[in-house]
């Protein structure tokens, strides 16, 4: 825990991690915000699951362009106006929906929403890069992220649905809507540890997808992504089959809960072994590790599946963070962030569609199918890939970047 308490002592990093982790909450909530809205406005589930959809994958989509901008412009002058149209657009929702308007205008208030979310989580990973870049503390840094990503998104559900079942899914976005412009606009004002702008043009929207390594890491956050989205579906289909509907939220604490423990362990431990190996055999791991859930049929072993894949999951994306820091330049650090943030918020929907599709088909079980074969798939395109993520081989210049 020593290594911990030296990163959480460096100069200001309490400043902007407070006001961070308020503004990351309500960003946690609003897949699963937007879903409960929509379908308590219009009382379908097709068009909450393709609202809640658009917002995530509109959020991927643009997240990397205003990390891109945040990089060149610096993250004050990107976040003020991209909370101000969050906001708005967020706002619209909530009156849309409290007016039971037509599917289509929730959908597209939706998508504006999830695009305009403010990127604080790689934002906060870029001023640790350029705080402890260079130490042996930044691998710690990043761990110290996933463990407040699990934080997060295992607090925010509670919140959410607290306020949603005891008010109504207006009220619960609304306090998500204050609690982000107030994080955002405290986070924006805490200069210090801010990464200083650098002006580099990008060519294309593939600029830094095209550095050495950088899609290879997307693919497999993409797979990553898939973990998530396919256990929530999986778990709550097969709990329900079961006739325990309500150990679902339980179980899937197990694997927040279990997540959280690996990344913690991962964060102390000195690794002799290289981060490309390291995420190769953390993907194959995982993948060993959620075939287990296809074979559980009873509510022990799905507690003890969805426990030991969260084990694994942390230190893969504690990983793929650490990899993509040491592969880019700082010109672009922010938007290489900003990418694996998206690829994940990709393969959650995927995963979740996909295994919605299996159930509907199948049943449970085969909902567990997808975690396996798409973090193997991610592991065997690593192994291939292995010199392309390391940081001490040759990388593609800056100038390939940079606008003639």
């Amino acid at each position: 825990m020593t290594s911990y308490l030296a990163v959480l002592r460096s100069p200001g990093a309490w400043r902007f991690l407070v006001p961070a982790f308020v503004a990351r909450l309500p960003n946690a909530m609003l897949q699963l915000g937007v879903l409960l809205l929509v379908h308590w406005s219009t009382g379908s589930y097709g068009a909450a699951g393709v609202a809640s959809a658009a917002a995530a994958v509109a959020s991927a989509l643009i997240g990397p362009r205003t990390g891109r901008l945040a990089d060149r412009y610096g993250q004050a002058r990107v976040l003020l106006p991209q909370v101000a149209v969050h906001a708005a657009a967020l706002g619209a929702l909530l009156v849309l929906a409290s007016a039971h308007a037509p599917a289509v205008w929730l959908v597209l208030a939706s998508a504006l929403t999830g695009a305009a979310v403010p990127q604080i989580g790689s934002m906060v990973r870029a001023r640790w890069a350029y705080v402890l870049g260079g130490s042996g503390r930044l691998g710690t840094a990043f761990a110290l992220e996933s463990i407040t990503d699990e934080l997060t998104f295992t607090l925010a559900p509670v919140l959410l649905v607290a306020v949603s079942t005891g008010f109504s899914p207006v009220w619960a976005l609304l306090v998500a809507l204050v609690m982000v412009v107030a994080g955002t606009l405290a986070f924006a004002g805490v200069r210090r540890g801010a990464p200083e702008p650098i002006p580099v043009r990008v060519r294309s929207g593939r600029g830094v997808l095209r550095l050495r390594g950088v899609a290879v890491l997307a693919g497999a956050f993409v797979a990553l992504g898939t973990v998530f989205g396919s256990l929530q579906v999986g778990i709550t289909s097969s709990t329900a089959a079961l006739g325990q509907a309500a150990a679902a939220g339980p179980i899937y604490a197990s694997f927040s809960g279990a997540s959280f423990v690996g990344g913690i362990l991962y964060g102390v431990v000195r690794w002799r072994v290289g981060a490309p190996v390291r995420l190769a055999v953390t993907l194959g791991l995982l993948s060993a590790a959620t075939v287990a859930l296809v074979f559980a049929g009873s509510l022990p072993l799905l507690y003890g599946g969805a426990a030991l894949a969260g084990f694994v999951i942390a230190p893969a994306v504690i990983t793929g963070y650490t990899l993509v820091e040491g592969l880019v330049p700082a010109e672009v650090r922010t938007e290489a962030f900003t990418w694996l943030s998206g690829a994940i918020g990709l393969g959650i929907a995927a995963g979740a569609t996909v295994a919605g599709r299996l159930v509907d088909v199948s049943g449970p079980a085969l909902a567990f199918l997808v975690p396996p074969v798409t973090t193997g798939l991610a592991a065997l395109l690593v192994l291939a890939l292995l010199r392309s993520l390391r940081p001490e081989a040759e990388r593609e210049p800056v100038r390939e970047l940079i606008a003639a």
